[in-house]
């Protein structure tokens, strides 16, 4: 229901937005050329009346018709320049009194007005009224060799026959626009819906990608449907690697923590089973009990270790902290295990180094490098570690003579419970866990790790990491 509201709310936005898309150009351009041809035909009418009143303003000074308004010649033009465009004419003097009015209304009165007070001093006014549908001009009556004009003649001419191919036009555009419409409807309906077929797709996808033998997403109908199926089945492939990682790593666990369970189970079912062992019998397997309890405790302490930087990524007490006595500290911790293993166990310090980091988890992984060295060693080996520093990182680097790991092994080894030796890591009781907490914490302090090691020959880790801590 809900997919089906969403593709529903996609496509009328689409249909709306190419309607209007197709809807306002029709528009803007009927109105456009509407206003263009009633300025094109007011200023093409405007130019014939204005030609025309100019020539009859030279006869009517010609033949000193504000004097003699009898010349039927004159009267005659008049007559037909009113007719023609279907205006009225006014012959204004100098007194501003009217002498000839084609109408025969106002001949005799006086008017005085903006247009006609300019043109007596001689500009040629023409004002187009819209409103009224009229045109107007005021054109000065002066001869050609004299500045002063004799009077005015006021050409007043309608506009209708103007408006009534406006009208026409702007009738069959509308008739046009709307033909246009129903196409551009149309086309709009058609295409959202194309255009929203493959979200459908997708849509469908999504809830089926549950299941197990679903395929990868592809849906190429668009450039950008493409480029969505390969980020999707890029993400998918990354959740599905890191579900595989979550079923393997409760898995491990489960066999880690059962594992000295079952051997203590073992033991205990041993000795009640003989109900007269000897007391050396008891100890020796109340030993082995011990022993698996405090690896059973090791398991859980890197387990929780884990899960306190899982929890809280980024959130570290970062304080200065002396990097070189913080290694003196854990060397000297570790001393007593390297020494029951006959390990050469040296620090080497190129210059003193103070950095700001959170020295709980920073110790931790550093001493999960230096122990690790330490316990996967060869007999009569060593462990060398070294610090140094330059304008914007310090470098730890342990190095030992170990059994090393093999290169096959080498991108796994930061994986939970991963071991590149079992049976080896067993005797020594590695949890698979050291690793996994020093690369996290390493991270949390926007450092980096490498390792390097070849297979019977040693290992070497390098860390990295700022001097100043990187919000």
């Amino acid at each position: 229901m809900k997919k089906l509201k969403f593709l529903h709310s996609l496509k009328f936005r689409l249909f709306l937005l190419m309607a209007l898309m197709g809807i306002i150009p029709n528009v803007v351009l009927r109105a456009g050329i509407l206003a263009s041809y009633e300025n094109r035909a007011v200023s093409n009418r405007s130019i014939d009346v204005l030609g025309q009143a100019k020539m009859l303003s030279n006869q009517v000074i010609t033949y000193d018709y504000i004097k003699d308004t009898s010349v039927e010649i004159i009267n005659a033009q008049l007559e037909m320049l009113s007719n023609i465009y279907d205006g009225r004419v006014l012959i204004i003097n100098s007194g501003f009194q009217i002498v000839k009015d084609t109408y025969g209304l106002d001949t005799g009165k006086t008017i005085i007005s903006e247009e006609v007070v300019k043109s007596f001093q001689g500009e040629e006014i023409t004002k187009y009224d819209s409103k009224n549908r009229y045109i107007e001009l005021a054109i000065p009556l002066k001869k050609a060799d004299s500045q002063k004009s004799q009077g005015v003649m006021l050409v007043s001419v309608s506009t209708d026959s103007i408006m009534l191919n406006f009208d026409y036009l702007k009738d069959n555009a509308m008739i046009i626009e709307l033909a246009n419409l129903v196409v551009i409807l149309g086309l709009a309906l058609f295409w959202s819906a194309r255009l929203v077929r493959p979200f459908g797709k997708l849509t469908k996808y999504l809830e089926e990608v549950q299941t197990e033998d679903e395929e990868n997403l592809m849906i190429s109908d668009y450039t950008e449907t493409e480029a969505i199926s390969n980020a999707f089945n890029e993400m998918w492939g990354r959740m599905r690697v890191i579900d595989d990682s979550r079923q393997e790593f409760v898995s491990n666990v489960s066999h880690e923590l059962k594992t000295p369970l079952t051997s203590m189970k073992v033991l205990a079912d041993s000795l009640l089973a003989q109900g007269d062992a000897p007391v050396e019998l008891y100890k020796e397997f109340m030993g082995d009990i011990a022993e698996e309890i405090e690896r059973e405790n090791k398991i859980i302490n890197d387990l929780l270790s884990l899960v306190k930087m899982d929890k809280a990524a980024g959130t570290l007490n970062v304080s200065a902290v002396n990097i070189n006595d913080l290694l003196e500290m854990i060397m000297k911790r570790l001393r007593p295990i390297a020494e029951k293993q006959n390990i050469e166990l040296v620090l080497e310090s190129f210059r003193p180094v103070s950095a700001e980091v959170d020295e709980v988890k920073l110790s931790l992984a550093l001493s999960n490098l230096v122990e690790n060295a330490i316990k996967y060693n060869k007999p009569e080996g060593w462990v060398h570690v070294s610090l140094n520093a330059d304008h914007k990182y310090f470098f730890v680097r342990v190095e030992d003579s170990g059994i090393g790991i093999p290169e096959e092994a080498l991108e796994h080894i930061y994986e939970r419970f991963f071991r590149a030796d079992k049976s080896h890591s067993r005797e020594i009781g590695g949890t698979g866990l050291g690793l996994a907490i020093t690369r996290n914490a390493v991270l949390m302090h926007r450092g980096a790790i490498k390792a390097h090691s070849k297979e019977g020959e040693g290992t070497i880790f390098t860390v990295r990491i700022p001097l100043m801590y990187i919000v």
